[in-house]
This record gives C-alpha cells, sequence and structure tokens, in this order.
C-alpha cells in the first residue's frame, strides 16, 4: 500500500532464471503483490520466483503482451498497475516515481523513459534506440502527442487500463497502451529511470529476426490506429 492505494506488480518473463531473483528482490517493500507472468519459460523462472514469494502465473501463448494479460487478470483488486521486466534491465528501486504521480491524482498513465536518463553503455541497442526514435516521431506526427520512449517499465490506473482494452498479444503492447491512453485523453507522464544492459540476451532486441518482427508489429499498430475513429 503507497499513500492510500494498493499497488500490484506485473513482471512478463521467459527464461529469466538468471535475473529474476535480483528483480523481485529489489521491488519496495511497499508493493502488494507481485506477480510473475511466466511465457511457458524452459528453465527455472517459476521455481526461483515461488521460493521469493511470488505469485507465478503462466501463459502458455509465446508474446510480450500475451504475458501481461496473463498477469492483469492475476491483479484485480488493486488500485495501480506496474510493468516491469523480468531481466533486471530495469531499476525496481525506481518504482516510487512511477506509482506517485497516480497515488497523487496527478497522472492515469506514468511511463518511465529510458531515452531522458542514466543508463549503462550498450543498455539500449542501435535498433532500439531508433525503434524507439520512429515510432515516437509517427505517434507525435500522427496523434499529437510527444513520447521519448515505449520502454516497458511503467504504471497505469487499473480502472484506466480496463478501459483502454489492449488487444496486442505480441510486441506491440507498450505502443499499443500508449496510443490508445493519447487517444482516450488518459493523463499522461513520462520520467526518467535509470536502465542498465539485461541479464542474458533479448528474446526481441538480441537477434535480427526479433527486431524485424517487433519493428513490423509496432508499425502495424500505429498504421492500424491512425485509421480508426477516435
Amino acid at each position: 500500500m503507497r499513500h492510500g492505494q494498493s499497488i500490484a506488480v506485473v513482471i512478463p518473463t521467459l527464461n529469466e532464471e538468471q535475473a529474476i531473483a535480483r528483480v523481485i528482490g529489489d521491488i519496495p517493500h511497499w508493493v502488494d503483490k507481485v506477480i510473475v507472468a511466466d511465457n511457458a519459460s524452459q528453465d527455472g523462472t517459476r521455481s526461483v520466483a515461488r521460493a521469493l514469494g511470488a505469485d507465478v502465473v503462466v501463459e502458455p501463448d509465446r508474446g510480450y503482451g500475451a504475458a501481461c494479460q496473463r498477469g492483469i487478470a492475476a491483479s484485480d483488486a488493486y488500485d495501480i498497475i506496474v510493468f516491469l521486466d523480468g531481466d533486471y534491465s530495469d531499476y525496481p528501486q525506481d518504482m516510487a516515481r512511477l506509482v506517485d504521480p497516480i497515488a497523487a491524482n496527478d497522472a492515469d498513465l506514468v511511463i518511465g523513459s529510458r531515452v531522458n536518463a542514466s543508463r549503462n553503455n550498450g543498455s539500449l541497442t542501435v535498433q532500439q534506440r531508433f525503434g524507439n526514435w520512429l515510432a515516437c516521431t509517427l505517434i507525435r506526427h500522427l496523434f499529437g502527442v510527444a513520447f521519448t520512449d515505449l520502454g516497458p517499465f511503467r504504471a497505469i490506473r487499473a480502472d484506466a487500463l480496463s478501459s483502454l482494452n489492449m488487444q496486442d498479444r505480441a510486441y506491440g503492447w507498450t505502443v499499443e497502451m500508449q496510443i490508445r491512453a493519447a487517444k482516450a485523453g488518459l493523463r499522461i507522464k513520462e520520467l526518467p529511470v535509470r536502465y542498465r544492459a539485461r541479464i542474458g540476451v533479448s528474446k526481441i532486441s538480441g537477434t535480427l529476426s526479433g527486431s524485424v518482427r517487433a519493428g513490423a508489429t509496432i508499425l502495424r499498430i500505429i498504421g492500424r490506429s491512425a485509421l480508426q475513429p477516435q
């Protein structure tokens, strides 16, 4: 409980056995529930998470958005939901920066920007930096909202998230949330958060094919959203 608001953290994972203990260990004590939404890992991710007291749910269909949706389904009755990657690239210690504006009723969605904060060398790949720039440029021109990042570390009011009717089950989850939130007139803040090189190899940006698929999905969602009525 923070400032009278109940907080659930959703951590989508896929083979994060080496990192998940550090992620859970750094989550602030005031978080009410930690949910590891596992995307059918083939290592010990689930066992480690359970041993550390996290609630573990399994989403057999591969996809970042699919795992997030499974985690959301297990987080009902909480006021604020925080999304945090399971690879230890985000700093859970920065969570208050994202949660406090929502708890104070100054925002509905707060996005952690990796672009506007300190990050370790190599933490954002060239393709990630270019993809962020391109997607955010298109969003600004098409929807009139300025973002600098599509970062996964974010917090949102649970009722606001429910109203967005999220659909994407793959790589476009973050950009879909930002576009839908902008079109819905939600109060959005973007605040700097620290970022470091992840533990292990990214399933998306770590391979050329993953980067291409992610980029195509993001562009498809932006284009489809631009054609849809408000």
